[in-house]
């Protein structure tokens, strides 16, 4: 991890070069705030290399538009109604959202949008503390109502709310913690893996579509294990991949089988091992991983107990390939990867 003066170094690179320059002074000139938002904020003070910028700021999307237009290639709505437009310069694309100040009402997956007028506010209604910092632009301002700062130098991973009220919200947010140890090493602290084992049956509000991204965002990452185990140890992968959790099968006092649930997740460690040793720098291979993740779900169902205490689990290669089908097709994975990893 840097240190915050070398964060702020970061920020600073990415403040004074075009177009965030040009827009951090068009949006100033016309009265509004505007900042450098979430993951980018984050990820400058964990030395990583800050990609998709993302902003927010105090004009509403036709204000957002009426500033950005003249500056731009090209804007398009990525959602008006939730107040976010996109504009193209030159080879990179911004997000830039309207402050939100939304209340879902309990049952409802869908939050009653409202703009808000408070940077603040809109912090503190994100998903996790690390995530509701942010600078505001020109001046580099940071802003972190949450204590986000004091959390990611920490090494926790919190919830602005509380944890209850987070999940409820969007019980999605459970899996993305989950991904974020994974992808940066943070631990979920005492409150929030309580309660995403206490709500981990409300992940089954979430749609397929948004469980399945949000799967391969974690397995995509340099530790997926760390996120899969918090799953499986909070109760959550019993509804969204329940052939992981079954994989625990319990091994008798001779030990004449092994634990297939650890076995899987080192079979996962040893292809992802494999995977950069013969494509060094190539993108996630996710078909491998989870092919990997998968490749003994057909035992528990296949198990034996034989004469003399042998332990057989004949055919489990064919009963692990229909199941993964079944499972893919349940998460709307497209034909080939479905097909790929059976």
């Amino acid at each position: 991890m840097l240190s915050v003066a070398k964060a702020l170094e970061a920020l600073t690179f990415v403040a004074s070069h075009e177009p965030v320059s040009t827009l951090a002074k068009a949006f100033s000139k016309a009265g509004y705030e505007f900042a450098l938002v979430g993951g980018p904020v984050r990820d400058a003070f964990l030395g990583r290399e800050l990609n998709d910028l993302d902003f927010t700021t105090s004009a509403t999307p036709e204000e957002i538009e009426r500033i950005v237009s003249p500056l731009a290639r090209a804007t398009w709505d990525i959602g008006r109604a939730y107040g976010t437009i996109a504009a193209q310069f030159d080879d990179q694309t911004v997000e830039i959202t309207t402050f939100r100040a939304d209340e879902y009402e309990r049952g409802n997956r869908k939050p009653k949008v409202e703009f808000g007028t408070s940077l603040r506010d809109d912090l503190s209604r994100r998903d996790f503390t690390i995530n509701s910092m942010a600078v505001v632009l020109p001046d580099l301002v940071l802003v972190d109502p949450c204590n986000g700062l004091d959390d990611l130098l920490a090494g926790y991973l919190k919830t602005p709310s509380e944890p209850q009220v987070s999940f409820s919200d969007d019980p999605l947010r459970m899996m993305r913690g989950a991904r974020f140890a994974s992808q940066l090493g943070l631990a979920p602290d005492e409150a929030t893996l309580q309660a995403m084992a206490e709500m981990a049956s409300s992940i089954k509000e979430v749609s397929s579509e948004r469980v399945r991204d949000e799967l391969v965002r974690l397995i995509s990452t340099k530790s997926p294990r760390t996120g899969l185990e918090i799953l499986v140890e909070t109760g959550i992968a019993e509804f969204i991949l329940p052939e992981l959790p079954a994989l625990r099968l319990e091994t008798d006092e001779h030990a004449h089988h092994k634990d297939v649930y650890q076995h899987t997740l080192k079979v996962l460690d040893q292809a992802m091992d494999e995977e950069a040793r013969r494509f060094p720098g190539a993108k996630p291979d996710v078909p491998l991983r989870i092919a990997a993740l998968l490749h003994d779900i057909g035992k528990p169902a296949t198990r034996r107990f034989e004469p003399g205490g042998t332990v057989t689990f004949y055919h489990h290669d064919v009963v692990g390939a229909k199941l993964a089908r079944t499972r893919l097709r349940a998460l709307r994975f497209d034909g080939d990867s479905i097909r790929s990893v059976a």
